[in-house]
């Protein structure tokens, strides 16, 4: 949210840098890629699903288009369709609705829990337990979001889910290397969807997402959906879409996993510093739950004129972004749902305050301190 022409001193993020750490693999992995003439679902998809998988503790995984596709394929793995509905949370990237509107089926929403970000369980069990009895088996299925790489409260969650035979998918798109309670973000639900987007944790150089899945019946089919639903070559056994990983960046991503512990260790070192030397009393640093072992997609600190926070940091050189201003059910892609302000009052409230400050691995320890001091100094 840096003004244009203002210098930035501390940028929000740096392909470069990572470059400099990484540019030889990569490059190597591209040109692997390049030599082979194999672009598409060979060798280095399979490799990555694989390599994935194990970083994973072996749930399979199916590498996609986007993380916004993962979700997509995984509600239509669960039998989502036209009609039906699903429930998910107001304050996430819009994409997680695309793609319950993209399965044909209609958002609900629940609000948050104002300390994690997260969907709050308690509102989860009186929406459902409200809507399950109007709509029977046409609410299908839940996405709790694993928001700015922290993970929602997963067994109050699945708890609620069984109890009313509903899907969990989880949308792990900001959470690769995220825990809950020891066990990896994407392999709690029914299926788990990431996006390896650039500016992820794991991020690719163009689109890209991948499939947790629980078994490899599931697996098989969402290879099938992910590629015209064939089961071999010209042979469609269901009506599928083209939503392949391709090559060049699953390459891209096997170059990158072996540097992703590493990196996340990094984004929690530079997270407990902004933890320590933020003092500014007006703003409110980001909880860490017990439950969880947070992966620092983002940096993610409230203030009640946040607006003017942003506009501060940015004549001091600090490049900020806000995740996210407009809550899902206020965008006016979403008026068709007929919610209106007040709905949901927690994730509203966060919207108008959050604020995300430059957290990337490479980022250095005196642009930390810069950073730290620019939010001390500033109203």
């Amino acid at each position: 949210m840096s003004n244009a022409g203002e210098p930035v001193k501390v940028p929000f993020g740096s392909v470069k840098r990572e470059l400099d750490e990484c540019g030889d693999e990569i490059r190597a992995a591209v040109n692997r890629v390049i030599e082979s003439g194999w672009f598409i679902l060979g060798p280095e998809v399979e490799g990555f699903e694989a390599e994935f998988s194990s970083h994973l503790g072996g749930s399979p995984v199916v590498g996609v288009g986007s993380g916004t596709e993962a979700i997509h394929l995984a509600l239509l793995a669960t039998g989502v369709e036209h009609g039906d509905y699903v429930v998910t949370v107001p304050n996430t990237a819009v994409p997680t609705a695309s793609a319950i509107s993209a399965a044909g089926a209609t958002p609900l929403f629940v609000d948050i829990d104002a300390a994690s970000f997260t969907m709050d369980p308690k509102s989860l069990r009186e929406l459902v337990g409200t809507q399950k009895p109007r709509l029977g088996r046409r609410l299908k299925a839940v996405v709790p979001v694993h928001l700015y790489g922290q993970c929602a409260d997963m067994d109050p969650i699945m708890e609620i889910a069984r109890e009313f035979e509903l899907a969990v998918v989880e949308d792990a798109a900001q959470a690769a290397g995220a825990e809950y309670k020891g066990r990896k973000a994407g392999t709690i639900g029914d299926f788990g969807a990431f996006s390896f987007y650039p500016s992820k944790n794991l991020g690719c150089y163009g689109d890209g997402g991948a499939v947790v899945t629980r078994s490899s019946d599931d697996a098989q089919r969402i290879k099938m959906l992910r590629n015209y639903g064939q089961e071999r070559r010209y042979y469609h056994e269901i009506k599928g879409v083209n939503s392949r990983l391709d090559e060049m960046q699953a390459a891209v991503l096997r170059a990158k996993l072996p540097h992703l512990e590493a990196w996340n260790e990094r984004r929690r070192r530079i997270a407990a510093a902004y933890q320590t030397m933020i003092e500014n009393l007006r703003v409110s640093s980001p909880a860490c739950m017990d439950y969880a072992v947070h992966a620092w997609h983002l940096y993610v600190i409230r203030h009640p004129e946040r607006d003017k926070l942003a506009e501060s940091l940015a004549k001091r050189g600090v490049a900020t972004l806000i995740h996210y201003p407009v809550p899902i059910h206020l965008q006016r892609a979403y008026r068709d749902l007929g919610l209106r302000e007040g709905a949901y009052p927690v994730a509203e409230a966060a919207a108008s305050e959050v604020l995300s400050l430059p957290i990337f691995p490479q980022l250095a320890e005196d642009e930390i301190e810069y950073v730290c001091r620019q939010v001390n100094e500033s109203e």
